[in-house]
């Protein structure tokens, strides 16, 4: 078990009135406790907070006039992230959850139906379970570039696939898309962490659903799994935004900085 300190920074020009839903606090999930968090907005506006329908992901909701606005989240959570074995199971259609089942349809940013030959012929002779999702992580490492600027929001995981070159967010996505072509469920997951290159930032991972349980998968290898903090989980980047704003803002900065702090004991955790 590991103790993290989050400080993220997001600063915001406006130019009118805008509404901003941010989806930055840490997420309430089995794998970390938060021990402490503090959200604060400069000028001073009313916050509504609520999920997303999912019941996944925590949402606050804002109306702020024109100009600056900065918006400061900090939290301590104990992650705790049980290691797989490495001889997780690929689960047949009938032995899923009913609720795993739509992970493996596609979505808005993986087009698991249209890669199914691809992922047929790439991975479709590997042996199942853990190993062939870790197949899928390395053929990626292998094949598409971690570049950053290669992409945008429009950026859907057949683009990755054709340009070959993309950021975190895309190589989740490749791999969710090859997963799902393959019968595997799968979904995004978006973090705080800490890496030395490139710069800090949000990080995308994702999870496969293997031995009766969702276990983290990380394309990049940018960071250790450990030392991951869940902020949101959904079927692809649309679901896991974490701001979506309504007007027309830049964003000049943004900084969520995570530090490790010292392993703590059971009886150093305060559960809230």
């Amino acid at each position: 078990m590991k103790k993290l300190q989050i400080d993220c920074e997001l600063d915001y020009v406006a130019e009118e009135d805008a509404d901003y839903v941010f989806n930055i606090q840490v997420a309430q999930h089995p794998w970390q406790r938060l021990i402490a968090e503090q959200l604060d907005i400069t000028p001073k506006v009313q916050l509504a907070y609520g999920h997303h329908p999912s019941g996944l992901n925590r949402l606050a909701k804002t109306h702020a006039p024109k100009g600056e606005l900065k918006v400061r989240y900090s939290a301590t959570v104990a992650v705790d992230y049980p290691a797989p074995t490495g001889d997780e199971k690929e689960m047949t259609i009938e032995e899923l959850p009913v609720e795993a089942i739509p992970f493996i349809w596609s979505s808005r940013y993986c087009e698991s139906d249209s890669v199914l030959q691809v992922a047929g012929r790439t991975f479709g002779e590997l042996p199942k379970g853990y190993q062939r999702v870790e197949a899928i992580c390395q053929w990626i490492r292998d094949n598409i570039v971690y570049q950053i600027g290669t992409s945008g929001p429009t950026t859907t995981a057949r683009d990755v696939l054709v340009n070959r070159a993309g950021v975190c967010r895309d190589f989740a996505h490749l791999g969710i898309t090859f997963c799902r072509a393959l019968n595997i469920p799968a979904r995004f997951v978006t973090g705080y962490t800490w890496y030395a290159e490139p710069p800090p930032d949000f990080h995308a991972v994702f999870e496969a659903y293997l031995g009766g349980r969702w276990i983290l998968f990380d394309a990049t290898q940018l960071c250790p799994l450990t030392d991951f903090v869940r902020i949101a989980t959904g079927r692809d980047a649309a679901e896991t935004a974490f701001a979506t704003i309504f007007g027309r803002v830049q964003m000049p900065r943004m900084s969520p900085d995570v530090k490790v702090l010292e392993e703590p004991t059971e009886a150093h955790v305060e559960r809230v």
